[in-house]
């Protein structure tokens, strides 16, 4: 199995996967890539964040081969992201990750009746 991080991994399993997309801002971006390749300008309007949390968190992201990053030589330049193989199987917890939100949203109306 090639080495895709030089990060020191924690023993949990659990553990490893919120020390990789363990942030609110992360996680978005996986989701967002989800549906397919997207530029910058398109990830900054869906996970509504400052230019340079998101620009960390993409980095961040590639370094760990859960994104990639292709850029145009172009004037102006152009830059897309887009899930690794590796990204692309985050696509279930994602889901449901999602599917727990909406059941606590469903759960929190109901209790605020």
């Amino acid at each position: 199995m090639n080495k895709i991080t030089t990060k020191k991994l924690l023993p949990c399993p659990v553990a490893v996967l919120l020390q990789i997309v363990g942030t609110r801002w992360k996680i978005l971006i996986v989701k967002e890539l989800l549906t397919g390749t997207k530029r910058f300008s398109e990830l900054k309007k869906a996970v509504v964040c400052s230019q340079k949390v998101l620009t960390s968190n993409l980095r961040e992201l590639e370094a760990d081969s859960i994104i990639s990053r292709k850029v145009y030589a172009q004037i102006p330049p152009k830059v897309e992201y887009s899930l690794t193989n590796t990204g692309k199987t985050l696509e279930p917890i994602v889901k449901d990750m999602a599917k727990w939100g909406e059941y606590y949203q469903k759960l929190c109306n109901e209790n605020s009746d």
